[in-house]
């Protein structure tokens, strides 16, 4: 249940985190950065866990970015194994508990085995409503931006669309995370202080969060910190304090 400094009504609707520190992690114990990707995949798990258990409706996590292709090969492909094992391991039971996966994303650089999972994956838990689990793979805000663009083009180029009415609302439709509402909380983990071309349309009034804890050391306790930390701030989109107060007393 949300703690006494989160209550119900100041809980997110869409939690959105870039899961960062899992290489760093392995170092500091002398160990391979895959052993924190390893660890890393357990945090995950326990952030769905409390999503689930505080009525969280979405999730995004950023597990593999366009730009991760730039990391050394051996680590891509320890990345990619622990994928498809993640997807063997965890579907049936996200299945079960009603979670709804998706992923965004490029998926035409993966394996025709890795998509072909991913696609069974969304087919199996497609018509789940406690969570929904995005998962950006291969994923860049920018390439999401262009392709709702290029989209939107193609329409207009074959007459079924006037360029004039294009406007945010449609522009959103054709994005990755169309349908859902957008992130309220964006938490980091890791220590960097940015959004790393993540969800850059959908992160325009969200609420950021960073924290120096390293992805596989996530607990309750530090998902808890953040929610407290979100409960207290005044989210005005454009209005001014007195507004935002005077409808609260109305």
């Amino acid at each position: 249940m949300p703690t006494e400094a989160t209550p119900p009504a100041a809980l997110p609707r869409h939690l959105a985190i870039i899961m960062d520190g899992n290489g760093r992690w392995a170092r500091l114990r002398h160990r391979p950065r895959t052993l924190g990707h390893r660890v890393g995949a357990r945090a995950v798990n326990l952030c769905i866990d409390y999503c689930l258990a505080r009525g969280i409706g979405a999730l995004t996590l950023f597990a593999f970015s366009s730009e991760n292709w730039r990391r050394p090969q051996e680590e891509v492909s320890a990345l990619m194994q622990l994928f498809l094992r993640a997807l063997d391991r965890e579907i049936a039971e996200l299945q079960r508990r009603g979670v709804r996966v998706r992923f965004i994303g490029g998926r035409e650089a993966f394996a025709p085995e890795l998509r072909a999972r991913m696609d069974q994956a969304e087919r199996a838990t497609a018509g789940n409503g406690r969570l929904a689990l995005n998962v950006a793979a291969n994923y860049g805000g920018r390439w999401d931006i262009a392709q709702a663009a290029a989209r939107l083009a193609r329409r207009a180029m074959q007459g079924g669309l006037d360029p004039d009415a294009i406007d945010e609302s449609l522009f959103a439709s054709e994005l990755s995370l169309a349908g859902q509402p957008e992130p309220d909380l964006f938490i980091r983990t890791g220590g960097e202080r940015r959004i790393s071309n993540f969800l850059l349309w959908q992160l325009a009034y969200t609420e950021l969060y960073f924290t120096d804890l390293l992805w596989p050391d996530l607990s309750v306790e530090a998902l808890d910190a953040a929610l407290s930390d979100f409960a207290g701030r005044q989210r005005r989109f454009g209005q001014t304090a007195e507004q935002i107060e005077a409808s609260g007393r109305a």
